[in-house]
């Protein structure tokens, strides 16, 4: 079904809709809503329709399932929720758990989802790839590869034509660092803080989120500098950022100078001047953060950063996994938002709609850097399989205007977010671009400290007992991360708003008791 008609249905429903909700598509069990004590019926949000019916589910018990993952797989707690979700379906914007509940899936996978679940034109694809060519290993060159890499590379500026295919976008992040110090012949790189850029031994220098930090030594030679974060650093402003939605914080500065940008300069001056060596490797930059909260730099603030990093012999590097390929609307890449060219590209999470893939894209000077000191080889970057899903991926994007739909239906949400920022005291910051939007929550709009992480969680908690799946980020887990396929419509986020909005009353008397 494309894009338009799923539109007209909705608008349809808009007209005509009743409380109930289809049978096709099961609503969260009416328990659901047992927590709800002062509201009024109309604080129940209906959830929209959707065409699918899941198919039911008939494998392991939810007990059985909770003892073998205690049993065998990995310690480390990354589950949302007291009681895990058991997922067993997806299609499109929508996701089913094993007792057939629907959800209103709003953080696609962490921001991997782009073109919607099991998508029919990717499926379709997938299937077919499936039974001629899985694998063949770079040793042997099958079309997909070739298909892919000229499909990609005409969506990228010159001289960024150069692509290397890798699985993932820790995989991605270790090349770009291994290509900056083969070609600037130098060691150190700098990231922000609050960076993400991988959790394996080298990018864990990259990332400055302090849970992903060890005691042991990793990731040498990488040093961070001060995030430019003009909601919760000490300075920014009224015109700040690059979004429909501004901070609260107020500022005098005129439409053409950015005070708090300046600063943030002088602070990134600082670290070139004391904390690394005089020549550099390169700077990592998200053109969004988005394990830290979808935080925004002041407008201007990467193209001078990028201009002080060169003039060191560094190279730059954006950092596009969750920021790329249509997701913030204006432009297909994150960094073109920032006005600056990058010498390297690393993407993966949407470029597969799920499937596991990545890629560096870099410059025909860079890529014989590496070529000199190194015969890289990847075993499964670039197989056949990974090749067919990611041209499907861009065809989907371009086909059904999903660039266009993150623009239009991004900035609608966003404005409609703000407005609950206008009515809660403890809804501190709206930021973000498109379809990545970060919601603070704070004990107050005065302090800007965060809410304590219980009282987030209980927040998170009744929206997926309403139905909506949202993501987390932050240093204290304080922000709500918003990144829905790109395939969402109006009424949908009007479904997410309301539920939102009724989750944060329900906790405000909760804690008034």
């Amino acid at each position: 079904m494309t894009l338009a008609w799923r539109h007209l249905l909705r608008a349809l429903y808009l007209e005509t809709s009743t409380p109930r909700t289809p049978k096709a598509c099961p609503s969260p069990k009416g328990a659901f809503w047992t927590s709800v004590t002062k509201l009024g019926l109309h604080t129940k949000p209906s959830m929209p329709p959707c065409d699918f019916t899941p198919e039911r589910y008939q494998s392991l018990a939810y007990n059985r399932v909770l003892e073998i993952h205690k049993q065998h797989l990995s310690p480390v707690l990354t589950a949302y929720f007291s009681e895990p979700l058991l997922l067993h379906q997806g299609h499109m914007e929508w996701l089913f758990d094993y007792e057939g509940n629907r959800y209103l899936d709003f953080f696609s996978g962490i921001v991997t989802v782009s073109v919607g679940h099991c998508h029919p034109k990717v499926n379709a694809v997938a299937q077919k790839q499936l039974g001629r060519l899985w694998h063949t290993s770079a040793v042997f060159f099958h079309p997909p590869i070739h298909e892919y890499a000229e499909k990609l590379s005409a969506l990228l500026p010159e001289p960024l034509k150069v692509i290397f295919l890798m699985n993932s976008g820790s995989e991605a992040n270790d090349l770009a660092m291994l290509m900056a110090r083969a070609h600037s012949n130098n060691t150190d790189i700098i990231s922000f803080r609050g960076a993400y850029h991988g959790c394996s031994p080298y990018t864990l220098g990259l990332t400055n989120v302090g849970f992903y930090k060890m005691e042991l030594p990793s990731g040498m030679g990488c040093q961070s500098t001060m995030c430019p974060d003009v909601f919760c650093g000490p300075w920014g402003g009224s015109h700040c950022r690059d979004s429909p939605v501004q901070t609260i914080r107020k500022c005098s500065c005129a439409p053409d100078c950015c005070q708090a940008k300046d600063q943030y300069i002088e602070q990134f001056k600082d670290t070139l001047n004391t904390s690394v060596a005089k020549s550099i490797a390169g700077f990592f930059a998200e053109p969004i953060q988005g394990v830290n909260g979808v935080v925004q730099y002041p407008k201007g603030f990467l193209k001078e950063a990028f201009e002080l990093v060169r003039e060191r012999g560094g190279v730059c590097i954006a950092d596009e996994v969750q920021t790329g390929f249509g997701r913030l609307g204006s432009h297909f890449w994150g960094f073109q938002t920032h006005g600056v060219l990058p010498d390297i590209v690393t993407m993966a999470k949407g470029i597969g709609n799920g499937f596991p893939m990545a890629a560096v894209v870099t410059t025909p000077e860079i890529a014989k850097s590496l070529a000199k000191r190194l015969l890289h080889f990847n075993t499964f970057g670039g197989n056949p399989m990974a090749c067919a899903v990611g041209s499907s991926v861009l065809e989907v994007i371009k086909e059904e205007n999903l660039q266009e739909n993150s623009q239009e239906v991004g900035t609608y949400m966003l404005l409609k977010f703000a407005k609950l920022r206008d009515e809660f005291e403890i809804v501190g910051d709206v930021r973000g671009k498109g379809l990545m939007i970060g919601i603070e929550m704070v004990k107050d709009k005065t302090s800007r400290q965060p809410l304590p992480r219980e009282e987030v969680n209980q927040i998170h908690q009744d929206c997926k007992r309403m139905g909506l799946l949202i993501g987390r980020g932050g240093t204290f887990s304080q922000t709500f991360r918003i990144a829905p396929s790109m395939c969402i419509t109006k009424p949908e986020v009007d479904f997410a708003v309301e539920v939102f909005r009724s989750a944060v009353i329900q906790h405000m008397e909760s804690q008034d008791k």
